[in-house]
């Protein structure tokens, strides 16, 4: 779901109305599910070898970060593909080579009778009550997650504050812009990045690398789509207006991709990001930026309750997941549901998510907030996302109102951080971000560990040894009842270890040795969920527990 604009006219309004309730109409004849397939034939012969399937840039990424090319990274098998669109009633929508997977959408006969052919293996319906599983309760539309496009009078006149809150300002004066990184960015439309002003210098300077338009299968994404949303998010890293406004990551490399259809919410558009997604790890793309979230779809049979917003059931979580693992990093706006929660694919634990607060760094009620249901610490960070100086369709600097824009003011200034330190992985990354924020001892379900310092997270002297070392340490029994265990790895010395309540509060503290047998009292504690941290010269460690 795009973080719409709240100031349409009223006839775009009504048209958009109008194609939901036909929509409505027709959900008994339609459904859109997913068919995952068999296998891939000719897997082997495109891991032996990968530029066949790779660019050479992807494989230079994955050999520097350690990650295997695997079976995931082969493209779905086109004849399969074929058979799936032969049969009667079934329109292919999207491909996913990490799930070997179509989406399709069709009648629901049509689509059972998919099962039959050999090369399938299984079908998922988006409405999972007709998957024969226990149906959870359908959300409420009421709580709609919109990303807000919300146009303020406030005469911004540069995107100093938001910069400087960072100490992204640092970077640039260390000479870190972006440059050697590159950014994907998948949004809902980009109309006229590649004629306007404020994007001239990424255009002449060759960073404008290219796009695709998912939805309607075409490389144009600067047409209006109906959206502008993505112009917008860009700008926050990749604008420039000299003496005027100057983006996050300005000399960074750019690949844009539509994924969102503006008019109405459907399950297909998860699917569409994922093939995105998996478009720009093929590229070699190092870090991707999302506006966009979902949560509650026009069919309410399609949409997420609040308990499966847990990291690892809707179908773009997983794919996000993926993405980590495949050395990406993803940087996803938490959304703007207040206390109606996060959608997906934020809540993934591969995905870093980031909160909004006001120019003063405060948190701003709009702000999507993390539950105890998210197994890792969400949000995970903040950024400004209030009167954020933007960069429109029109040329024109003006101020928005969203999570939609502080994600990419971070996701920009993280590109500049991984530039300085291109020998860290995507995770090591995160966790520098992570602990040089200003809530890193206090986290909460508001702004996570908080608002990042940049200029701290460049000078943290960490090794990736010793990134990896902290990695190591292990907690048991998880579940626990009276006591848990805590096994430090050699060498990392003196341990503080804090456990934090569901609302933020610190109900536990003590100091741990590698080298001692260490095992903690719980039982004055309550049953529940508790955030465990752990803090060392070498880094943090953060994790879950459950007390029964």
């Amino acid at each position: 779901m795009k973080f719409k604009s709240k100031n349409k006219s009223r006839p775009l309004k009504l048209v958009i109305l109008l194609v939901i309730g036909f929509s409505l109409n027709v959900f008994s004849q339609e459904e859109d599910a997913w068919v995952y397939f068999n296998d891939k034939p000719n897997s082997d012969a495109g891991i032996n070898n990968p530029i066949s399937i790779l660019t050479q840039k992807a494989i230079a990424r994955k050999q520097a970060h350690n990650v295997a090319i695997d079976f995931r990274d082969v493209p779905v098998d086109e004849t399969y593909i074929s058979e799936v669109k032969t049969q009667t009633g079934v329109t292919v929508l999207a491909k996913s080579k990490w799930f070997n997977s179509v989406h399709v959408r069709g009648t629901e006969a049509s689509i059972r009778a998919l099962e039959n052919l050999s090369t399938v293996n299984e079908v998922i319906f988006a409405d999972r009550t007709l998957n024969f599983r226990t149906p959870n309760s359908a959300s409420s539309n009421t709580n709609k997650f919109v990303l807000e496009n919300r146009l303020t009078n406030f005469d911004y006149g540069s995107a100093a504050n938001q910069i400087e809150m960072l100490k992204g300002d640092y970077l640039h004066v260390e000479n870190y812009t972006g440059e050697g990184m590159t950014i994907a960015v998948i949004d809902a439309g980009f109309p006229n990045v590649n004629t306007m002003g404020g994007f001239a210098r990424l255009r002449n300077n060759g960073k404008l690398l290219g796009g695709y338009d998912f939805v309607n299968r075409d490389d144009n994404v600067f047409a209006y789509t109906g959206n502008s949303h993505g112009t917008q998010v860009l700008s926050c890293m990749a604008g420039y207006v000299e003496n005027q406004f100057v983006g996050t990551a300005p000399d960074a490399s750019y690949y844009l991709f539509r994924s969102e259809r503006a008019e109405n919410e459907t399950p297909v558009e998860e699917s569409l990001w994922v093939e995105a997604v998996e478009r720009a790890d093929s590229l070699g793309v190092d870090l991707i930026n999302t506006s966009l979230g979902y949560k509650d779809y026009d069919n309410p049979n399609y949409s997420y309750t609040a308990s499966d917003l847990n990291g690892d059931t809707a179908f773009m979580t997983k794919g996000a997941n993926i993405a980590f693992e495949k050395g990406l990093l993803l940087v996803n706006s938490a959304g703007n549901s207040g206390t109606s929660g996060l959608g997906v694919p934020a809540d993934a634990p591969g995905v870093l998510s980031i909160a909004a607060v006001d120019r003063n760094g405060n948190y701003v009620s709009f702000s999507s907030q993390g539950t105890a249901v998210q197994p890792t610490q969400k949000p995970d960070v903040a950024a400004q996302g209030s009167a954020s100086a933007v960069i429109d369709q029109n040329n024109t600097i003006r101020t928005s109102s969203g999570t939609s824009f502080s994600s990419p003011i971070l996701a920009g200034s993280i590109a500049c951080l991984w530039q300085a330190l291109p020998n860290l992985n995507n995770g090591e990354i995160m966790d520098l971000v992570r602990m040089s924020s200003s809530q890193f001892n206090s986290p909460d379900f508001k702004l996570g560990f908080g608002i990042p310092d940049f200029e701290l997270a460049l000078n943290t002297t960490l090794s990736v040894k010793d990134i990896e070392n902290l990695s190591a340490l292990e907690v048991y029994p998880n579940p626990a009842s009276n006591k848990i265990n805590v096994s430090i790895p050699e060498n990392i010395g003196l341990v503080k270890l804090q456990l934090y309540d569901v609302l933020g509060k610190k109900v536990k503290e003590e100091q741990l040795l590698s080298e001692n047998n260490n095992s903690i009292n719980l039982s004055n504690l309550s049953k529940g969920v508790y955030l465990m941290r752990f803090n060392s010269k070498q880094g943090f460690k953060t994790t879950k527990i459950v007390i029964e």
